[in-house]
């Protein structure tokens, strides 16, 4: 198991790699979070939701994506709210303190997925959330200490070097656990190294005489433009900017965005510049602004308007400026917004931003499938990607209806008509998460902005394949493996 002395230290990218290093070598691994927050999150094949992470890491593992890897997922919904999302379907709405309540139910759903896990598989790699030091929290946590000791895991505590005080996040960490959570851990590995290693080794050995003579297994470097998935939401509290060029595409940083992996495929191409934009006076002169996903979308939608960007991004939109919408960005862009349920709180009809011709109504069915699609060819979308090929997944409560059938953007393998077009062809709007994933679809559509492509595209799927190879092979090279081997029992 990898804990972590806090969130954002690397643990999810570390679980990914060791998932590549040990499923190369030939064994079963099965990726694991009992319990995850995120607002990122995945649609396996047969319709079931589960965090991000997890998906990766099965890819890691060269498996196919099972719920199992992630049972209990947690999506904020503001107001110290949270959807809870349990064996990938929608459970129940718990304020914070409820949610403790249902811990023994959980708890039950957790331990048998790992019974079966631990029968089916070679190796279990699971991975911690936050720390396992928030003694606060510490009673009710079902994804820490609690599935080390019903593993009896070996657990190896994670520090992140580039935040500062490194060793003391780690002595700390330690000395706040209880005698038995102590035993189960074997060493540590610092993460976001960059330096003389020659100058951290004394470190290395004061904290080893510190704590038992636990060792440093591995001081993995700071690693750079690795584009793989993320969804702890500090993430973009640390980075907003991605990439250079004259193509400049605006994502609007909604209070509540959800599965900003969407824009991953953009970054990858060389010219264009992303930017996570959440003020006015950051939204500038870019090529292209997009609404992407959100959790609750009436209350992101009126956050927009109050803050003066709804009213900012209808007047680029009239001077040429192409505005896009994913899934909650999506419905925004339409002309109205039902909700006679109160599925996001209060019941009523919003007004939209008006540049799609479409409506939606929320419900409290939530759609959550894969499916593949093609441009409409009478849709007045860019000319050139009628009858383009795309996949992804969708994640929504509420459907969409059109003034007319013609503004429908794609036909799916279902039959089904998705996303809106305006009359102009320059705004438009999908339910499909990872659109841009699709070469085809991403470079013709970039290209339709003045973007000059560079060099071949490559899937998603292909640029990860690739990063994942060497994510194992940084682990390989940093890593103490004999020792990790001994540690695990291999």
């Amino acid at each position: 198991m990898i804990q972590g002395t806090s969130s954002n230290v690397g643990k999810s990218i570390l679980v990914t790699a060791l998932c590549r290093v040990y499923s190369r070598r030939g064994y079963s691994v099965f990726p694991f979070k009992s319990q995850n927050m995120a607002l990122n999150s995945f649609v396996t094949p047969d319709g079931l939701e589960i965090g991000r992470a997890q998906a990766l890491q099965a890819m890691a593992a060269k498996r196919e994506i099972q719920v199992e890897m992630n049972p209990v997922l947690l999506k904020p919904e503001g107001n110290k709210r949270s959807q809870v999302v349990v064996m990938g379907k929608p459970w129940k709405t718990l304020q914070g303190a409820d949610y403790y309540i249902a811990k023994e139910e959980l708890w039950e759903i957790i331990t048998s997925v790992l019974d079966a896990a631990r029968k089916e598989n070679d190796l279990i790699i699971i991975e911690g959330a936050g720390s396992p030091a928030e003694i606060n929290l510490k009673q009710n946590e079902i994804v820490n200490m609690s599935v080390a000791r019903y593993l009896k895991a070996p657990v190896l505590l994670t520090a992140d070097i580039d935040r500062g005080g490194v060793f003391a996040f780690l002595y700390g960490t330690l000395a706040l656990l209880e005698e038995e959570e102590r035993e189960l851990v074997k060493g540590f590995i610092i993460n976001k190294f960059r330096g003389d290693i020659k100058l951290l080794e004394p470190g290395l050995r004061m904290i080893a005489d510190l704590t038992d003579k636990r060792p440093t297994v591995g001081v993995i470097p700071y690693l750079k433009n690795i584009h793989l998935a993320q969804e702890d939401s500090v993430f973009l509290d640390e980075n907003r900017s991605f990439g250079s060029g004259s193509t400049d595409i605006a994502v609007i940083l909604l209070p509540h965005i959800s599965n900003y992996d969407d824009f991953d495929g953009l970054i990858m191409e060389e010219g264009v510049r992303l930017r996570f934009v959440e003020d006015l006076r950051e939204l500038g002169d870019p090529a292209v602004i997009i609404l992407p996903g959100t959790k609750t979308t009436i209350a992101d939608l009126l956050w927009l308007k109050d803050s003066g960007l709804g009213d900012a991004i209808k007047k680029k939109a009239s001077s040429g400026v192409s505005v896009v919408g994913i899934c909650g960005g999506y419905q925004m862009l339409g002309k109205s917004l039902v909700d006679e349920t109160g599925v996001e709180g209060t019941e009523g009809m919003y007004q939209g931003l008006d540049l799609l011709p479409c409506t939606t109504m929320f419900r409290q069915e939530k759609d959550t499938l894969r499916s593949t699609a093609e441009v409409k060819a009478d849709c007045g979308f860019c000319a050139v990607l009628s009858g383009v090929q795309i996949e992804g997944y969708e994640i929504h409560m509420g459907y969409t209806r059109y003034i007319s059938e013609k503004s429908a953007l794609f036909r799916t393998d279902r039959g089904t008509l998705d996303g809106a077009v305006s009359a102009d062809g320059k705004n438009w709007g999908t339910y499909f998460h990872g659109i841009f994933d699709t070469v085809e679809f991403r470079r013709a559509w970039l290209e339709s902005l003045g973007w000059v492509a560079q060099g071949t595209g490559l899937t998603l799927k292909e640029k990860r394949e690739g990063e994942l190879e060497y994510l194992a092979d940084i682990m390989e090279e940093h890593m103490d493996m004999k020792l990790l081997d001994r540690i695990i029992g291999i």
